[in-house]
């Protein structure tokens, strides 16, 4: 029997994604300085892990509801309205996921039917386009350019939406380009996705790492709330990848039905990370404060750096991401990316792993050391100094 012929053509038909393959590569050289997945090189902060501890002497390693404990999401809802003054029922309209991603294709799977068309301004994350795939949808790409600050516009929407749009999917600020949208231009295509009433699903796991300017939640839009799928989580800006803690917050209709699918395949967030995730929210603030500063700091740096090697570079103004153009060496991103890997042992990420307009770019986290870095910028350096 050929395990390979019974696999599903749709699973064939999507490639593994960039990030890992540098990552698993990067993993098993020596030397190596990764500027490839975008964790925070921060552990998570103690206070944090010491009420992880604490639940699991008190014997808290049960399920817990579906929807997540009602603390945390009593705790999300009242960050959430804090902030941007977007109210939520805890009970009805917020589900606690395992990781953003879980959210991500939860909400593209109760929304999406065989054939529907979803927009995504690239470049984006690698699963986007995936998990619209997995669900049956088509993707169809929005290119955005670094001389618009890949800012996605009405305009660019308008000549690709159709009658089988059924959803807008942004994630602002950006990863793979730090990008961030101003208030305006999103009230604008807030107006495009009402005019054309589309669900918007609106990944926001960057919202705390904003460096100029103020985060616009979409939901906080005229008309938005009960048009959007508000997606967060704690991995990013509490420096919690690894414990899993994502929420979704949107009409409780539709939360009841990405409930649905959840209870048959996660069923739950781990009771413990749930339990992080609640002293993450009512104590983490400083910390998270502290993280934002330096990663400021680092951004800066990379800024500066990679303009003085003669690589354009569009500044980014969130998440920690840079997105240098390598146009100027004449090689493409994967052979700028595997050359640049083999010959000075710096990983970084092919920018078409993040759509076609992509190409011509690499991504680089900065949630990396200050060292790290300037090491990574002198290597870069004397690679790009060959082909210049």
């Amino acid at each position: 029997m050929s395990w390979a012929e019974r696999i599903s053509p749709t699973v064939k038909a999507i490639p593994p994604s960039g990030i890992r393959r540098f990552f698993d590569i990067a993993a098993e050289m020596k030397g190596v300085v990764s500027l490839g997945v975008g964790e925070p090189d921060f552990v998570t902060p103690w206070h944090i892990r010491e009420s992880c501890v604490h639940g699991l002497h008190k014997g808290y390693t049960a399920y817990t509801s579906n929807y997540g404990l009602l603390e945390l999401r009593e705790e999300i809802t009242r960050t959430i309205y804090d902030t941007y003054k977007v109210s939520y029922d805890p009970r009805k309209e917020a589900l606690v996921t395992v990781g953003v991603s879980e959210a991500l294709d939860l909400a593209i799977r109760a929304i999406l039917s065989p054939g529907d068309e979803v927009l995504i301004p690239e470049p984006c994350y690698v699963s986007y386009k995936a998990c619209v795939l997995l669900a049956g949808g088509t993707p169809v790409p929005v290119p955005t350019s670094m001389e618009h600050e890949f800012r996605v516009t009405v305009e660019q929407l308008e000549k690709l939406v159709s009658p089988r749009t059924k959803a807008l999917l942004i994630g602002y600020p950006n990863n793979p380009t730090g990008a961030i949208m101003p208030k305006q231009e999103l009230s604008a295509i807030a107006q495009f996705a009402k005019k054309h009433d589309l669900i918007v699903i609106s990944d926001e796991i960057y919202a705390d790492l904003t460096y100029e300017g103020t985060h616009t939640c979409f939901a906080g839009l005229p008309d938005m709330r009960d048009r959007t799928i508000l997606l967060n989580g704690f991995s990013k800006a509490y420096a919690m990848t690894g414990w899993r803690i994502g929420y979704a917050l949107s009409n409780p209709d539709f939360i009841a039905a990405m409930n649905k699918i959840h209870q048959y395949t996660m069923l739950c967030a781990p009771i413990t990370a749930q339990l992080a995730a609640v002293e993450a929210l009512r104590n983490g603030k400083i910390n998270m404060e502290k993280m934002v500063a330096e990663y400021n700091c680092r951004r800066q740096l990379m800024v500066d750096g990679l303009r003085s090697l003669g690589l354009s570079c569009f500044e980014p103004k969130g998440a920690f991401y840079i997105f240098p153009s390598i146009k100027e060496t004449g090689l493409g991103s994967l052979q700028f990316a595997e050359e640049l890997l083999k010959a000075e042992k710096v990983a970084v990420v092919p920018g078409d792993a993040f759509g076609e307009s992509g190409e011509g770019f690499v991504r680089c986290s900065y949630a990396s050391s200050i060292n790290n870095l300037t090491t990574a910028l002198e290597r870069i350096g004397r690679f790009v100094k060959q082909r210049l």
